[in-house]
């Protein structure tokens, strides 16, 4: 059974007064309508554009994006500035972008004396003396 909610007299005879004034269709909900955007479709397929030439090709030392870089490329490309949430509702949104992390690997890994090493040496080490 479905639960009720306790209404304020006050907006049940708010309702009844649009309900007489405008009928039921003023009373049916409507999408919230809140600040437009400050980059139109056009603008944001710049940036997309701009984006996946990647981080170096706009002067940055490493083909990395962080917020930070992707709100200076918005601001050179069309000119608004952004906040980093912006960016970042920007990204995941509009752009349908996800978070990804480097992985961290030292400079000096060998693959092919790793391999040696649980080939050979760490069969041995496991058996014990």
């Amino acid at each position: 059974m479905a639960t009720l909610k306790k209404l304020s007299d006050e907006s049940v005879r708010r309702w009844k007064r649009v309900w007489e004034k405008n009928g039921a269709d003023a009373l049916r909900r409507r999408p919230a309508i809140g600040r437009p955007p400050k980059l139109d479709d056009a603008q944001v397929e710049r940036v997309r554009t701009a984006l996946e030439q990647g981080a170096q090709a706009h002067g940055f030392e490493a083909d990395l994006w962080t917020l930070e870089r992707v709100g200076a490329v918005v601001t050179r490309e069309t000119g608004v500035t952004l906040s980093k949430a912006s960016v970042w509702r920007l990204l995941t949104g509009r752009l349908g972008w996800s978070l990804q992390r480097p992985e961290r690997r030292a400079v000096e890994r060998n693959e092919s004396e790793i391999a040696r090493w649980i080939a050979h040496e760490w069969p041995r080490i496991k058996k014990g003396p």
